[in-house]
């Protein structure tokens, strides 16, 4: 029989499958014998049952009363007696942390009758009014499904009244006036009274987290971050300990090191008299540990020591959550920290330093799309700029962008290509899609633990709050800094995460440091040190190699500075454009066999001097030159501005003969489908001398190279080959011409030939093929279209967002690889392949080359290499090392 509710003494911090990450956690702390306020935890499993069957499984109801029974008992208290009543959070907590995507609600148990008891007890009826309060609004949103405003409209206009901004302000009436207003609302909207009934709360609120784990935001948000959608989220229900019980009581979040920089040394937010959810809001702006250090030095004390040893335990940076009751300190939740990707590797490299971790667990905590964050561009610091005010810097990175004031404008501007900053006094949840879309966020209030700082850590993205100095008015759409400028809805600002500087106007950047490094360059810098560290160790840990795809000698020259270790693919047909398109288009009208010839003798030589430069750059290292792969027709006009032009000449009495000419042609060379008409081998087949001038190009290139010292290793690509008698004619040309250049310049030259499997028929009879290559190359973009059927241009702007939003792709498949459908063709081609040749050398040239995710399944699969971009070069070679740890 499933058991659905655990005491949080009954796990560990291994079971976060079960019991979430914030169940495991507590389970976890309460071993150790930290001050944990006893609770029990609801399952994984029962919410999947719930959403499954869409009600609460048959014996759940009588495993919470067994375990509520025992927390009553532990806490010598009922559940809202009108008395002395205990009081109980339901939390939610999923195996990933999801912060603010998912709700919460403190206080269950409070009612008409046991707010006296409350009041009575702790001898403070506006703590427990305030208490009460704080009940009606989040049960009213998160169970009752109130919009938040109707809330706060109602605390705004009695502040208002009261000619102040604080809530400290308000006093016992007013919290009585405050309370008897939410009632009404909550009638009002809800259409029934907030329920009176204690375990009548807890079992709606125990609903309302299942239900939470598919709202709008959440999904959204699970969907950014790649979570699974069936984890579904456990339930913490938990003794209730009251930072909101004096100015001798607090709630704060804190973190072992800073997760913004990574640098060493505890950090932290608390705030005086409020509870945790007034921390995490940034509702009022908080104070330090340092700050708490003078208010309540023996708690501090105690925190610090806490904070060390689940940092030792944990052996990574922690992030806690944490009360202080009348001077006792209570520990709520830990977790392993999200951080930026600076701090993951500089806090990585310390680690290691400290003697915590190894250098194989130190390479498994940072990841390829931490490193792409790392080398985007920041503010140059020689550039002129205006600085408005400075904030925290919450998230670094540069971005700059137009301000908007609410995420439904974020999103309809940046839909419209606007790169958009979002600025809010504070965010919320429901701000996450406006969140998803800025290049970066700025808020007046919170700090590094504020709602704003944690979700755009967790997504990579700009981010500066507590913002003090400007006064953001929402609805007018603008800020004002303090004695100082307006700016607009529509202004342009730029925002440094790194420093927390806001500016006026678009400041430009410059490339990062870890860019510079790359690029060969002294850089005295701590993160590019723990780069280097870790790059270093991939580079000794991994076993593929890593190449580039470029087109020009500049790019291969970049390539080999970021450390490829060859060229992966060089599309020839780039090289055909500009102002050699007219060689191309006398190649096609001509007339005759001669004039063929004449117009690929007028491209031979530019080929010749192409590869040449790519081969010189790329000295000693393997270089894969694919023949020339999309129709004719791309290097022609188009259809209709061609019989638009030549219609008007008529009109006005011209003769275009060359214009009519390339009519015919683009009439003739016309296809419904031309992504599977006459291009790449079928194009070498029926005009040979195409193929025959590129690869005369490259061999007299390399002869020329080695002529000079050189040491060119050119690899010869025959793409969309479907049969292998395909690649036999092309390859019998191919070796004609080898054989004429090297009686031509009596250089024996050493090179391979191979083919490029982007077709699921190549893949199924790899076999075959591989009896005549030499050398395999997934072209998984090609391969993608071919095994779903769709065209990638055609479709991603059509229905790609549905299938996202409805689960068909967890992914798009062109970003990250189909490791199911297109992998499995993969599979097949590697095992045929290597079964009829054991030398065939295997590796992938599509855009997967450089993901992350795609990577450590090319490397399960035995490729012998990946190529992706320059840029992406460095993430590759990262991942490479990480999958060969066994890293995910």
């Amino acid at each position: 029989m499933t058991t659905y509710v655990f005491d949080f003494a009954q796990g560990n911090k291994e079971q976060k499958d079960l019991l979430g990450g914030k169940g495991a956690n507590l389970a976890e702390m309460t071993n150790l014998g930290l001050p944990v306020p006893p609770g029990f935890t609801i399952t994984t499993e029962a919410c999947r049952a719930y959403l499954a069957q869409g009600s609460q499984p048959e014996a759940l109801a009588a495993e919470i009363d067994e375990h509520l029974a025992r927390l009553e008992e532990a806490m010598g208290r009922r559940l809202g007696d009108a008395e002395d009543p205990l009081l109980v959070s339901v939390r939610s907590g999923a195996k990933h942390s999801m912060p603010g995507m998912m709700d919460t609600v403190l206080n269950i148990g409070l009612n008409d009758e046991s707010v006296h008891g409350l009041a009575a007890q702790s001898d403070n009826p506006r703590f427990a009014m305030d208490s009460y309060r704080r009940l009606l609004s989040m049960f009213g949103s998160t169970v009752m499904g109130i919009h938040d405003d109707v809330f706060s409209a109602e605390h705004d206009e009695l502040k208002r009244r009261k000619d102040t901004t604080a809530d400290l302000d308000l006093d016992v009436d007013d919290l009585r006036e405050l309370v008897s207003a939410y009632k009404k609302a909550i009638e009002e909207h809800a259409g029934r009274p907030f329920p009176q009934d204690p375990r009548e709360q807890m079992e709606l609120a125990v609903r309302a987290v299942f239900d939470s784990w598919n709202t709008e935001r959440a999904v959204l948000y699970r969907r950014q971050e790649q979570i699974p959608e069936d984890d579904g989220t456990a339930v913490n229900i938990q003794a209730m300990v009251f930072g909101n019980r004096g100015m001798d009581s607090g709630s704060g979040v804190a973190f072992t090191r800073d997760p913004a920089s990574g640098s060493q040394g505890v950090y932290g937010d608390y705030l005086q008299n409020a509870q945790g959810e007034d921390v995490v809001a940034g509702i009022r702006n908080t104070v330090s540990l340092a700050d708490l250090g003078e208010l309540d030095p023996k708690s501090h004390d105690e925190l610090l020591g806490i904070m060390k040893k689940l940092e030792d335990h944990y052996r990574d940076m922690c992030d806690i959550e944490f009360t202080i009751e009348q001077g006792k300190l209570w520990m709520l939740q830990t977790r392993v920290g999200k951080r930026t990707p600076e701090a993951a590797f500089r806090i990585a490299v310390h680690m290691v330093d400290e003697g915590l971790i190894d250098l194989d667990e130190a390479l498994g905590r940072v990841n390829g799309a931490q490193l792409a964050q790392l080398m985007f561009p920041r503010f140059d610091e020689n550039a002129e700029r205006t600085l408005l005010t400075t904030g925290m810097n919450a998230s670094p990175g540069a971005a700059v962008g137009r301000a908007v004031f609410d995420w439904a404008t974020a999103v309809e501007w940046a839909e419209r290509g606007e790169d958009v900053i979002l600025v809010r006094k504070e965010t919320s949840p429901d701000d996450l899609h406006g969140m998803v879309v800025a290049k970066g966020i700025l808020t007046s209030r919170g700090g590094k633990t504020s709602h704003a700082a944690v979700v755009a850590r967790g997504m990579g993205r700009t981010c500066v709050c507590g913002a003090e100095a400007l006064e953001v008015d929402v609805h007018a759409g603008r800020f004002t800094v303090r004695d100082g400028k307006t700016v607009h809805e529509g202004d342009v600002i730029s925002i440094d995460g790194t420093t927390g500087e806001v500016f006026d106007g678009a400041v430009p950047v410059a490339d990062s440091l870890v860019v510079q490094f790359f690029e060969g360059e002294q850089v005295d810098d701590p993160l590019v040190e723990a780069v280097a560290r870790l790059m270093e160790h991939a580079d000794a840990q991994r076993r593929m190699q890593v190449r580039s795809n470029v087109d020009k000698a500049e790019d291969a020259a970049r390539a080999r500075r970021f450390g490829a270790q060859g060229i992966g693919l060089c599309r020839t047909e780039h090289m055909f454009l500009g102002e050699r398109r007219e060689l191309v288009e006398n190649l096609i009208v001509a007339d005759d066999e001669q004039g063929q010839e004449k117009a690929l003798s007028a491209l031979l030589p530019m080929q010749r001097q192409d590869f040449t430069e790519i081969l010189e750059s790329m000295d000693g290292l393997p270089v894969t030159i694919r023949l020339i792969d999309p129709p004719l027709h791309e290097f022609l006009p188009d259809l209709t501005d061609l019989s638009v032009t030549i219609a008007l000449a008529d009109s006005r009495g011209h003769r275009k003969k060359r214009q009519r000419k390339l009519l015919d042609a683009v009439r003739r060379l016309h296809e419904q489908n031309p992504m599977l008409g006459l291009r790449g081998v079928r194009l070498g087949i029926v005009i040979p001398g195409l193929f025959t001038m590129q690869a005369r190009a490259i061999l007299e290139a390399a002869a020329f190279r080695k002529k000079e010292g050189g040491d060119p290793r050119p690899e010869i690509m025959i793409p969309l080959v479907a049969s292998v008698r395909e690649l036999e004619i092309v390859k019998r040309r191919i070796i004609d011409v080898a054989r004429e250049v090297r009686d031509e310049t009596g250089v024996d030259l050493a090179f391979k030939v191979g083919t490029m499997i982007e077709l699921p028929r190549a893949a199924i009879t790899a076999d075959k093929i591989a009896a005549a290559a030499e050398f395999f190359s997934f072209g998984t973009n090609d391969l993608t279209q071919m095994t779903w059927g769709f065209s990638r241009d055609d479709v991603e702007a059509s229905f790609f967002s549905t299938y996202l939003q409805q689960g068909v792709f967890p992914v798009s498949p062109f970003e990250s690889l189909d490791t199911e459908g297109v992998g499995s063709l993969v599979r097949t081609a590697v095992r045929l392949g290597r079964e009829a040749r054991p030398d065939l050398h295997l590796g992938v040239c599509g855009e997967h080359g450089g993901d992350p995710a795609s990577i450590h399944f090319f490397d399960e699969v035995g490729l012998d290499y990946v190529s992706c971009s320059p840029f992406r070069v460095p993430v590759a070679r990262l991942e490479a090392g990480r999958s060969a740890l066994g890293g995910g």
